[in-house]
């Protein structure tokens, strides 16, 4: 009798453990997805809340080069990214250059992004003040809406948003997410983001950047020129775009939501930059082509430039346009269907 009761408690053992077993093969699981949905949730609200504060209306409703309004969510779209050095030290809020320039198109269907690199010391026609000078003064002479004037009549294509980021974003972001691994060219020294000569030193090679080394390459430009400058910064800007897209780097969202949020201002909704997530969510499969303007040392009057060459800016232009799917703005089609440039009016109206 006794060995039976023996074997029936065991019995009763052996099941309420199976029990607790399955109990926590399904609560775990549960309990990780309630966590993940609140965590998301969390994030979907503070960044509602944090990139609403960066919204600034430009009293533009469409670009001017845009026949109706666009919706991120179904048309093809672009963006003028501004990085601009404004510090409290420096005094220079809302006067501040350009100090890097990059225009991005992106393709709904395609997934895919073009981003083109500016060279600061481009020497361009600068619609607010009515004359030729580098095109990083635009944003000191009228703020972004000049920088996009500046920009729609360089390239013969719609700007539809922009995004001013100050580089404390930058070094915010990097930092908050554990560093990026970038390719250091050359031996140098550099200032860090607040002007602290030769605080930073690097030395050739592969390597993991934080924030201020990671800014300091894509600012320095002592050893080459403008253009392998804009190739730094691209090439950056992939390796943030990586590291925030694996996964290891979700639950530093947080960080970076604030970094971005504190230090950018744009024109975009959250509801339009939610529109771009499909874009992030590519991961390896997003294609991103980096571009940049060609052209030459140009040097009048002791005052150094970076002459446009003009015929690889023609094919920049028609690149862009193609991959926003529109006709070029400035051109119209005669009867006989023969395109006709109005560049030449458009210049002599300049001049």
């Amino acid at each position: 009798m006794d060995n039976k009761q023996t074997r029936t408690r065991v019995v009763k053992r052996r099941r309420k453990k199976r029990l607790r077993k399955r109990a926590y093969f399904i609560l775990i699981p549960a309990l990780l997805i309630v966590l993940g949905v609140s965590y998301f949730t969390y994030l979907y609200t503070k960044a509602d809340s944090v990139f609403s504060d960066s919204y600034q209306d430009d009293g533009r409703e469409k670009s001017d080069l845009r026949e109706t309004k666009v919706d991120p969510n179904i048309d093809n779209v672009s963006v003028l990214i501004m990085g601009v050095d404004e510090n409290d030290h420096r005094s220079n809020e809302g006067s501040s250059r350009t100090d890097a320039l990059m225009v991005a198109t992106l393709n709904k269907d395609d997934k895919s992004v073009k981003l083109l690199s500016i060279p600061r010391d481009s020497y361009v026609y600068i619609p607010e003040v009515g004359y030729e000078t580098k095109i990083n003064h635009a944003h000191a002479y009228g703020g972004p809406q000049a920088s996009i004037e500046t920009v729609e009549n360089l390239l013969d294509i719609p700007i539809d948003y922009y995004v001013k980021v100050n580089f404390h974003a930058f070094v915010d972001v990097v930092d908050a997410l554990g560093g990026v691994t970038a390719e250091v060219p050359y031996e140098f020294k550099e200032s860090n983001s607040m002007d602290k000569k030769d605080s930073i030193h690097l030395m050739p090679g592969e390597q993991d950047l934080d924030g201020e080394e990671a800014l300091a390459l894509a600012r320095t430009r002592k050893l080459d020129n403008d253009i392998e400058r804009g190739k730094r910064q691209q090439d950056l800007i992939k390796a943030v775009v990586k590291k925030a897209a694996s996964a290891g780097s979700v639950l530093k969202y947080d960080e970076v939501i604030e970094a971005v949020g504190e230090n950018m201002t744009t024109n975009m909704s959250f509801d339009h930059m939610k529109s771009f997530i499909s874009y992030g969510t590519s991961g390896s499969n997003l294609d991103i082509e980096a571009l940049t303007l060609e052209g030459y040392d140009y040097q009048p009057s002791n005052t150094y430039y970076w002459q446009l060459d003009q015929t690889a800016l023609e094919q920049t232009k028609t690149l862009l346009q193609q991959h926003l799917e529109i006709a070029n703005p400035s051109s119209t089609v005669d009867q006989s269907g023969t395109s006709q440039s109005s560049e030449a009016s458009t210049s002599s109206d300049l001049n």
